[in-house]
């Protein structure tokens, strides 16, 4: 679950500066549960624009806001307001307003502000305790991530701040390393700790990140094997004797 936080609307306001029109994407998923994107923020807000002077065009909810296909589907629908309207105002993660971009080269403006990959404890309570790091070390640290749960993001222990249990960046937080070291414990694998980790190699997650679609490197293979063959054929007739 992706958590985002709702902009001000002065700040959405004045990035609407000089458009006349706005087209509103809301997001079924994240942002609907989060409540900052869904059918009832999307009216909120066309409400509040509305109210600023601003002519809504047009208003839609994709199912997903990363969907770049859907929203392209979307804006086909809209053919008409999507041609009439200076911006479209995404109340989505940053993935929806990149995959609107994708779809127009009409003013794309955020609505929300993304926060982090979130756990959900309970409706409206959200926790991250994934930093999405690329090569995930849960299994030495007894399934609690250091990287994204120890405020430091210490990797060899806790720091000499730790006061019975809580963090010193926060003291209402569990320290992480009493967390990792309690259910190490409960395993019989404490010997986990006596490993020293290497610093965080950072460089395993290329930015921007992309998985290729599987028929796309089936295509690849295809091809070589294709041309492979071609180039067989053209030896073995090139050795032939006239």
């Amino acid at each position: 679950m992706i958590i985002a936080k709702k902009k001000p609307i002065e700040e959405i306001i004045a990035s609407l500066t000089g458009d006349k029109s706005v087209f509103i994407v809301g997001c079924g998923e994240c942002a609907t549960v989060t409540e900052t994107g869904g059918e009832k923020e999307v009216a909120e807000m066309k409400a509040a624009l509305e109210a600023a002077g601003k002519k809504v065009v047009g208003v839609d909810m994709v199912a997903a806001g990363c969907q770049e296909l859907d929203l392209k589907r979307i804006l086909r629908a809209h053919k008409e307001a999507a041609e009439e309207t200076d911006a479209f105002l995404v109340l989505s993660c940053g993935a929806g307003t990149q995959a609107v971009r994708e779809g127009t080269d009409k003013h794309v403006v955020p609505g929300t502000d993304s926060l982090f990959l979130g756990n959900i404890k309970r409706s409206g309570n959200y926790e991250e305790k994934c930093s999405l790091c690329g090569k995930c070390v849960l299994d030495d640290y007894g399934a609690i991530c250091p990287v994204t749960r120890c405020a430091k993001g210490l990797l060899n222990g806790p720091c000499g701040g730790t006061n019975h249990g809580k963090c010193e960046v926060d003291p209402d937080k569990d320290c992480a390393w009493v967390l990792i070291y309690d259910q190490l414990k409960k395993e019989g694998r404490t010997d986990k700790l006596t490993r020293v980790h290497p610093p965080k190699d950072w460089n395993v997650v290329a930015r921007p990140g992309r998985v290729a679609p599987v028929r796309e490197e089936l295509a690849k293979e295809t091809a070589g094997a294709a041309n492979s063959t071609a180039g067989a054929v053209k030896e073995v007739a090139g050795n032939k004797k006239p």
